[in-house]
Parts: structure tokens; sequence; C-alpha cells
């Protein structure tokens, strides 16, 4: 009986293409291995603010500051933080914009 060669991959191989493939199934688009979301920079976080829930990139630095500590107490109070919505900041977004600029 002859042993046939075929092109087929190794079990191994195989194995560890179900594997990664079956990995990214439960990811969501756009966020790493962690849940995190690959466009928010390192030392950022992403906000939504307006009635349009525009998303804004804003460094942690402004979480020391107290008038952005104002809106997170404002954002706690209308909406709370235990929602699948993101931070959402209730204020218009010429304000926010205008805010940020000054602790730039």
């Amino acid at each position: 009986m002859a042993i046939r060669k075929t092109n087929k991959l190794p079990q191994a191989a195989v194995l560890r293409q179900i594997v990664k493939k079956c990995s990214s199934l439960g990811k969501k688009h756009g966020y790493d291995d962690e849940g995190l979301p690959i466009d928010v920079p390192k030392g950022h976080f992403a906000v939504y603010v307006g009635e349009n829930r525009s998303r804004y990139i804003v460094p942690i630095s402004f979480l020391s500051h107290p008038k952005f500590q104002c809106l997170l107490r404002q954002a706690e109070e209308e909406f709370g933080f235990d929602h699948e919505m993101g931070l959402t900041i209730p204020c218009e977004e010429v304000v926010f914009r205008s805010l940020t600029s000054m602790l730039r």
C-alpha cells in the first residue's frame, strides 16, 4: 500500500487557523483584545456630547480639572455611569469645545 502525499496543512496548523478565526468572532469591530477602542490613544478616553452624541477623544488629564469634574457630576446626575451608551456629557457641543480648548 502506497502512502499518498497531500497538499493539506498539518493538523496543528489547521487547528491554529480555526482557533484564530473563532477567537475573533465575538469581538466588536474597532476594539482590541481587552475591549478597548483602537482609535483612542493611550492616556485618553472617549466622551459623547450634545443631542447628537458626537464623539470626542479627550486626555485623561482633564479628569483633574474642576470644570471638567463639574461636567462629570452633571453626567452622573442625568445619565448615571452604569449604562452601555458610553460616557455622555450633558451640554451643548459648542460649550464642550470651548471648555476643552481652555483646558488644553
